[in-house]
């Protein structure tokens, strides 16, 4: 196990969006620097970050200046390029490794992990080729949703069909990359746990928020989840669980589907995450600071829940009513200082805190 890092190291972050944002803030509590990587101008990371190196990933000489520049590095999303990680590498620990990269980058990667785990996914076939869909259509069938292997996220990159003839249109609406087709499953609710994993293997999980969507990005998360003390606990478990088969360092999100046979895995991320965002009103130490203990060598916090929380993620020119929802005194605003409210893109999002029921 490396050092724990003392006050005044830095942590590089890959990325600069919201989620280095609250990353950077919550290292600048525990006494930390950051230095962002960004190869966008501006991002809302370099607000509050010490330093921000602004250059594509493909450079490798702005790479290995940065590494230098840091004493640890972590990510705030999943899809670095292997080239990029191969220069950083050598110089600096990446945290999480990248095996866990590897495994989350490919959604057929993925499943094949967590079904070698033991771990239930719905059904699924991949496609690479136009015969391929044709016995993807015969094995999956439909009502089912086509995704791109790598770079989906918030309903991009995915197309739901509704009959077997839809599935060449699919395929040409994907731009004939790689894909993987999904059979729809009988849910009752989503959920997803945060959990942590320590550099000398402890693990933490939150408890598990359910999750409704809205136009495929996520709308809400609310704590407690309507689900039984039996699924709570089997939720957990499955989350630490995957973190132990990973060796993983830092935080994870596992997105599950409460199904009449018990939890399924939708699909797992390598990072903190959009559906964790609430126990930073609703922990006293929250998902990002986790984190940063994680990669750090500092011990977790114990994640304990002390308030009930619904979390809304406030999309394009819902920011634009932040004035009247501050005005609430059981509601923690957050934003993510993004210069213009676009359709489709998340702003900030809110906490509403109540007393702690279950």
């Amino acid at each position: 196990m490396a050092k724990a890092l003392q006050q005044g190291a830095t942590i590089g972050i890959l990325g600069g969006g919201q989620l280095g944002r609250m990353l950077s803030v919550a290292a600048s509590r525990l006494g930390f620097k950051t230095h962002i990587f960004e190869p966008g101008a501006n991002p809302p990371a370099g607000q509050v970050a010490d330093q921000v190196t602004t250059a594509a990933y493909e450079d490798t000489a702005a790479l290995t200046a940065f590494a230098n520049a840091v004493d640890v590095i972590t990510f705030e999303f999943e899809n670095i390029p292997a080239d990029a990680l191969d220069t950083l590498e050598k110089i600096r620990p990446v945290l999480p490794a990248r095996n866990a990269l590897a495994t989350s980058q490919d959604r057929i990667t993925e499943k094949a992990f967590l079904t070698n785990l033991g771990v239930e996914v719905a059904p699924y076939a991949n496609i690479e080729s136009d015969a391929d869909v044709a016995a993807a259509m015969e094995s999956v069938g439909a009502p089912s949703i086509m995704k791109t292997r790598r770079f989906g996220y918030d309903g991009k990159g995915q197309s739901r069909l509704k009959s077997i003839d839809d599935g060449a249109s699919a395929w040409n609406e994907l731009g004939n990359t790689p894909s993987v087709l999904e059979g729809f499953i009988d849910f009752s609710r989503e959920i997803s746990v945060i959990g942590a994993r320590s550099q000398s293997g402890e693990v933490v999980c939150f408890d598990p928020g359910e999750n409704v969507h809205r136009d495929g990005i996520l709308h809400t998360t609310t704590l407690p989840a309507a689900i039984s003390g039996s699924l709570r606990m089997d939720a957990v478990l499955l989350t630490g669980k995957i973190l132990n088969a990973l060796e993983y360092v830092g935080v994870m999100g596992v997105e599950l589907f409460v199904t009449p046979n018990g939890l399924l895995v939708n699909e797992i991320a390598p990072r903190v995450h959009n559906s964790g965002h609430w126990t930073q009103n609703g922990c006293v130490i929250d998902q990002f600071e986790q984190h940063i203990r994680a990669v750090a060598g500092w011990p977790l916090g114990n994640g304990e829940r002390h308030s009930n929380v619904v979390m809304t993620n406030l999309i394009g020119d819902e920011v634009l009513d932040v004035e009247t929802l501050s005005a609430d005194a059981s509601v923690g605003v957050h934003l993510y200082g993004k210069a213009e409210a676009k359709a489709g893109r998340k702003m900030g999002h809110v906490n509403k805190i109540s007393p702690k029921t279950a």
